[in-house]
């Protein structure tokens, strides 16, 4: 008879793993045991699934260890659905460091950070190379054989306490969590951060002696450590997080450490004090390993894949493969390249001039980081911006250079993001999920027009792309990049604490690449010569330039800030809003299909929402039966400037039809903001029409977003052409505009935020839900001292509701406001006040964000 051989046991039959659970009290490591059979691929970053509370879940495996701090018996790993090490040690100190940040969970950043497994595409393809791109509308259900994903809802039936010393919770062999592990619901902020036993990725990190001390995380999610550089030249050293040696890293009893953390950018006050460690608490320790606990001897996840060099090892850059003319035409243009080819990790706000080939000049960046040795990510607003990227990042670096966006389809976003994690693919270009790309040795991340409201991620806990990235370059010593025509207050507020530096070009050099810009009557003359300039929509001077451009055979842009036709009614005699009988929604007038014989016909208005018409309309204010256009949309405005020009082809460019390039040539191009397309030599002329419609926003951010709105459109028209902007010229938003001054705007625009206590100036909190489900958050919080209250107030008419479903008739917002030195201390009260709401099974709705981009 044939003996069989019993499979030895683990040396290390303890795994620590991560569920994907969305309870907050659950937001913890759990030790489970590994079946010998399971021991080769059982290793930290893997995908494995779980048997917890009786149900299967999904999860990740964060370490092995040789022993669990609960003597008793543990149930088995269920099974390791993939060997693929998808979960790198930094994006999880970057997931713990957000859901810190956001008052969140590890498992929602986890599950934005890291696409759904396609197990056809990771394990080669039968029917489709790995190589082969798979456009999203040639996916078949077939081919995107995606992992299964645990149901978020399934754990909340079976909500448990949290673990009162922060220790990981065993499981027993049934798969419950027994009641004993758990001991008070009070200690629900005692973080448990889990171990990943790897080297360090490639940075210059030294290895620790017995004596060094080890790296800490504040509770923030920033790294501490006496050594960081915060100098203010592009010619300084980058900043490294310390203490990840190569045997992972290790708990530190928080009380015998008396360093103060460094603070990270985002939690810089406004008296700009950039290293502060937080007043209300203890860093919270990394780690979670006894010191007896032996951790396996792991490969770097990142590395097996195909970085062959430290970047400790690069000495000096090679000559760039590109022109670098154009970046001296920057203050320090010159000296920032340099340091990016040194691969320091320098830090910057770069305005780009009018005109410039952003798209090049990003790629010039990457090309310089991965001549460098190091990997770069660039992210752009939308897809049209991401294409123009990537064209240029290919003709640079090749097929190093790959795309992520959600709208690839299953198949081939996870093919590119592989590639991202096996180490092919060095630039990364994609929208507000490539933060989280886990590309290695990172050298650079550059997010262009950080303003555009893209970057607010709408799922839980609601990350903005822009913090994303200076959380995650503070703790890599990764170089940073804000890019854009206009700033943001956030941009400029680190930039006035010193973490970043300005990146702009002199003002003589900028009047020779701008065109002239100005707004009618905007002097006594330009009044005497046209006293109706101010009060019609489109003033003679407008008209003239554009005459002018035409001739000329330039093309003409003409920005409007509605698509439609008319999409917004009013009374004629009194003003008010023109409303749906049937419904209370907007009565607006649609385009029709109309010939020029009926093209002054009266035409009924028809409701915006149930789509009903209105024949009959009578204000409810005055009984007055006319009615007057608020607003022009973009239909009616190329229809008026057909008759204005006529011969001249006038085309749109908006809404479900936008236009990326036109070829140059005699032309009106009518488009919404952010629909402009790209003319080849630039435009002749740009009228910016119905400012008032930006400007009169109820919106913190809409005087900020309209400048952005126009810069982008005014830095398509060529050197010395004409930009025409239809705004009353004393605002200062207009003339920031005329003057070509973002940095001076973003200044007065975050004195101003300072003065009424907005952020940057202050840390915000947005609770939303029914009135009950608040109260009894706020019950339950130990908020700071120095907090604000402000409301409850009905959820702001451009909030997006946070439920679906069975959502509570009447949505509430409450407000908590804190000085940042206590925004930490806020983001710990909320965790902890959703962690005991949840172990207390309440299903009301509630949706927790921190600096919302809707404030109301």
């Amino acid at each position: 008879m044939e003996s069989t051989t019993t499979p030895e046991a683990p040396a290390r039959p303890i795994a620590r793993v991560l569920p994907l659970l969305t309870p907050a009290h659950l937001d913890r490591d759990f030790d489970y045991l590994v079946p010998p059979e399971l021991d080769e691929i059982a290793q930290p970053g893997v995908r494995v699934r779980v048997r917890f509370a009786g149900r299967l879940v999904d999860g990740y495996l964060l370490a092995r260890l040789t022993h669990s701090e609960h003597g008793g018996k543990l149930v088995e790993l269920e099974r390791v659905v993939s060997a693929e090490r998808v979960l790198t040690p930094e994006i999880l100190r970057l997931a713990t460091a957000i859901a810190a940040r956001y008052a969140g969970t590890r498992a929602d950043v986890l599950r934005l950070a890291i696409p759904p497994r396609h197990a056809r595409t990771e394990n080669g393809g039968t029917k489709k190379t790995a190589a082969t791109d798979i456009a999203p509308d040639e996916s078949s259900a077939a081919e995107e054989a995606t992992d299964s994903v645990s149901d978020p809802k399934l754990a909340q039936q079976d909500a448990l306490g949290p673990d009162a010393d922060g220790a990981p919770v065993r499981i027993a062999e049934n798969g419950s969590v027994p009641d004993d592990s758990f001991a008070d619901e009070d200690a629900t902020d005692v973080p448990v951060t889990a171990v990943f036993d790897s080297k360090p990725l490639r940075q210059k990190v030294p290895a620790l002696d017995a004596d060094s001390a080890p790296m800490r995380i504040a509770e923030n999610g920033s790294v501490s450590d006496d050594s960081i550089d915060h100098s203010e030249t592009f010619d300084s050293e980058p900043v490294i997080a310390r203490g990840e040696a190569a045997d992972g890293l290790r708990d530190v009893p928080g009380e015998n450490d008396s360093r103060a953390p460094a603070a990270v950018p985002s939690e810089v006050d406004d008296e700009r004090c950039a290293a502060e460690s937080d007043a209300d608490g203890v860093p919270a320790d990394v780690g979670g390993l006894p010191a007896d606990a032996a951790v396996d001897d792991v490969s770097d996840i990142s590395a097996s894949n195909s970085l062959s060099e430290q970047a400790s090892e690069i000495t000096e850059r090679s000559e760039p493969s590109f022109d670098t003319a154009p970046w001296e035409r920057y203050v320090h243009g010159g000296a920032f390249l340099a340091a990016l080819g040194r691969g320091k990790g320098v830090r910057a706000a770069w305005q780009a001039m009018p005109g410039e080939d952003w798209a090049r000049r990003l790629a010039e960046l990457a090309a310089t980081v991965v001549a460098a040795g190091r990997s770069a990510i660039l992210m752009v607003p939308d897809q049209r911006d991401l294409a123009r990227v990537l064209a240029e990042c290919v003709r640079l670096v090749g097929d190093s250079a790959v795309g992520l966006t959600a709208g690839l389809g299953p198949a081939a976003r996870y093919r590119r993001w592989l590639a991202v994690l096996r180490g092919s693919a060095r630039v990364v270009v994609g929208t507000r999920s490539a933060v989280f790309a886990p590309a290695a040795n990172l050298g650079l991340v550059a997010i262009w027009d950080d303003g555009d409201d893209t970057y607010a991620e709408p799922r839980a806990p609601y990350p903005h792309a822009r913090e994303v990235s200076m959380l995650r370059v503070h703790e890599t010593g990764a170089a940073f990049v804000a890019a854009g025509f206009a700033r943001t207050a956030e941009i400029q507020a680190v930039v006035d604490s010193g973490w970043a530096h300005d990146l702009v070009a002199d003002r003589s050099v900028l009047r020779k690449a701008a065109p002239r810009i100005s707004a009618p009557g905007d002097s006594d003359v330009a009044l005497e010569r046209d006293p109706v300039a101010r009060a019609v929509r489109i003033p003679g001077v407008a008209f003239a330039a554009a005459r002018a451009a035409l001739k000329e055979g330039a093309a003409v842009l003409v920005q409007v800030p509605r698509r439609g036709y008319v999409p917004a009614l009013a009374c004629a005699k009194c003003r008010t809003p023109a409303r749906c009988r049937h419904c209370n929604g907007p009565l607006a007038l649609p385009e029709g299909t109309r010939g020029r014989d009926d093209r002054d016909e009266a035409h009924s208005p028809s409701c915006r929402w149930c789509g009903i018409t209105e024949a009959a309309f009578r204000c409810p204010a005055c009984a007055s039966r006319a009615l007057r256009a608020v607003v022009i949309g973009a239909a009616r405005t190329a229809e008026e400037l057909g008759r204005a020009f006529p011969g001249v082809p006038i085309r749109g460019s908006g809404g479900g039809a936008v236009l990326d390039t036109v070829e140059p040539g005699p032309q009106v191009i009518v488009s919404t903001v952010g629909a402009e397309p790209v003319v080849r030599g630039g435009y002749g002329v740009a009228l910016l029409l119905d400012g008032w419609a930006l400007l009169s926003r109820a919106d913190l951010r809409a005087a900020e977003d309209a400048l952005r709105r126009w810069m982008s459109a005014a830095a398509l028209v060529r050197p010395h052409g004409q930009v025409v902007v239809m705004a009353e010229p004393s605002l200062p938003t207009v003339q920031a505009l005329v003057r070509w001054d973002p940095l001076g705007h973003a200044r007065a625009e975050v004195d101003a935020r300072a003065e009424v206590g907005f952020p940057p100036a202050v840390r915000l909190a947005a609770v939303d839900g029914a009135t009950d489900a608040i109260d009894e958050l706020l019950s339950a919080a130990d908020l700071p001292a120095d907090v604000e209250v402000l409301g409850p107030v009905p959820l702001p008419a451009t909030a997006r509701k946070p439920f679906s479903g069975d959502s509570p008739a009447e949505v509430e917002r409450m407000l908590l406001r804190v000085p940042r030195r206590s925004g930490a201390a806020l983001s710990r009260a909320l965790t902890a006040a959703q962690a005991v709401r949840s172990t207390h099974r309440s299903d009301a709705p509630l949706r927790v964000q921190i600096d919302p981009i809707d404030i109301g």
